[in-house]
């Protein structure tokens, strides 16, 4: 019996003359209007609770919307002048904000007006207390899908601020903390064994407890222990699903940390698999020898690019190679996106079955990167990705179950195998991917 959690709803303030409440603990509410021309986008900060100090509010890290602050009234032609200490403390604001990483850049309209039913809030909700009562670890390793839902329903969690629930996925780790529980964290040295460090990292990244970083950094530290001549990690196969295996560990280990050495890892390797596996078309065989355009295997490519673009830096060396790469991924799958928003097991075969893990990795890689402005021309890319959400829909039953799963799949050089394999539903191969365009869209 699932655990009853109460979810307060957000409701979205349109930009145009809204008023921006800023309750701030040391000094009384202070309210000022700001129109589209003054603050664009404004609608991602409709209400901020600051804490006493800035340290709090990185250590909070997200942005509620309320209607508190919001006009009754038609806005004036002629806006109300602002007495100087009123435009120095908005002044501050802004800065604050841009300092704790809010931009005030506004959501694009794709992203926007949901269904009902279909809201991202409502939809990442199902799937994130889906996975609380299930897999529950009672063997040595974690499986790598559901370290990603796992990871993913963490920062959800977080950024809606349902402390129940992410204390609930918290808890969840606590057997590992034991000594009996430790010989169930796999140190087998395999990409789908390492990646489970992505869990306590994102622990470690919310609660600052120094045992999840020490399991979470000795798993990344241990995927370069050995590595090639190249400097590659040890783990590498060039398979195209380790483009987000390695890559994510690394980052995560980034963000934790800091140090950089993680990102030039996780950008290394990612330059030598664009090298060795992207197709003159953009896409990727599944392996060198396996000639075939998979779905999800593609779909792990765009995850990890996605995750490892949004945090490398612009002046970074590899950024180029690897923005250029994903560049070409996105505009092949524009050409293959079924007009119902779906994408197909095997990518350029329309004859193969539509399927969810494949779609929603690709809709997730598509809305980084208009978020992250990585277009030069984002709103085809906009329009995929809504078209590629609201398509999942159908997919998803009212208790955050992910239909049209493809099971898991390893390589093979008949494309029977590809075509036939059987799908599963609440299968965390496709669960974890839906969380992700969840979070992008919410964030």
């Amino acid at each position: 019996m699932k655990a009853k959690l109460e979810l307060n709803p957000v409701i979205p303030i349109p930009c145009q003359t809204r008023a921006i409440t800023v309750h701030c603990a040391r000094r009384e509410k202070a309210r000022w209007r700001a129109s589209q021309e003054n603050i664009q986008g404004c609608n991602s900060i409709a209400h901020l609770g600051l804490a006493k100090d800035l340290e709090q509010v990185r250590k909070v890290g997200t942005l509620v919307m309320t209607p508190h602050g919001t006009s009754k009234t038609k806005p004036k032609n002629k806006p109300k002048k602002m007495k100087l200490d009123q435009i120095l403390f908005a002044a501050t604001m802004v800065l604050t904000l841009s300092s704790i990483g809010c931009r005030t850049t506004r959501q694009h309209p794709a992203f926007t007006n949901w269904p009902p039913g279909a809201s991202p809030r409502d939809v990442g909700y199902r799937l994130a207390t889906n996975m609380l009562p299930r897999w529950i670890i009672t063997k040595p390793s974690v499986h790598y899908a559901e370290d990603s839902a796992w990871m993913t329903a963490l920062k959800f969690a977080a950024l809606i601020k349902d402390e129940q629930l992410r204390t609930a996925l918290i808890r969840r780790f606590d057997p590992f903390l034991t000594p009996e529980g430790r010989k169930n964290i796999s140190m087998t040295r395999h990409v789908d064994h390492t990646i489970f460090g992505i869990v306590p990292l994102e622990i470690y990244i919310q609660t600052k407890d120094t045992r999840y970083l020490e399991i979470g950094k000795m798993l990344a530290d241990r995927q370069w222990e050995f590595p090639t001549p190249e400097g590659l990690s040890g783990e590498t196969r060039f398979w195209i699903d380790d483009m987000y295996m390695i890559t994510i560990l690394q980052v995560q280990a980034y963000r934790a940390t800091g140090d950089a050495v993680y990102l030039d890892r996780a950008a290394l390797e990612m330059e030598a698999y664009l090298d060795k596996l992207q197709r003159p078309n953009g896409l990727f065989y599944h392996g060198p020898d396996y000639p075939f355009f998979w779905g999800r295997g593609n779909g792990w490519v765009a995850g990890g690019m996605a995750e490892l673009l949004s945090e490398l830096p612009k002046n970074h060396p590899r950024r180029p190679r690897i923005l250029d790469g994903y560049r070409k991924m996105m505009a092949a799958l524009l050409k293959y996106q079924d007009a119902d928003g779906m994408w197909h097991q095997l990518i350029d075969h329309p004859e193969s079955y539509k399927e969810t893990s494949s779609t929603a990795m690709f809709t997730f890689a598509m809305i980084k990167g208009v978020k992250g402005g990585w277009f030069d021309n984002p709103t085809p890319y906009a329009q995929a990705a809504r078209k590629g959400w609201l398509a999942l829909q159908k997919y998803i039953d009212a208790d955050g179950n992910v239909d049209q799963v493809c099971i898991g799949t390893g390589q093979n050089k008949d494309i029977k195998y590809y075509l036939t394999r059987p799908t599963r539903k609440g299968d965390p191969h496709g669960q974890a991917p839906v969380l992700w365009c969840a979070l992008a869209l919410l964030q």
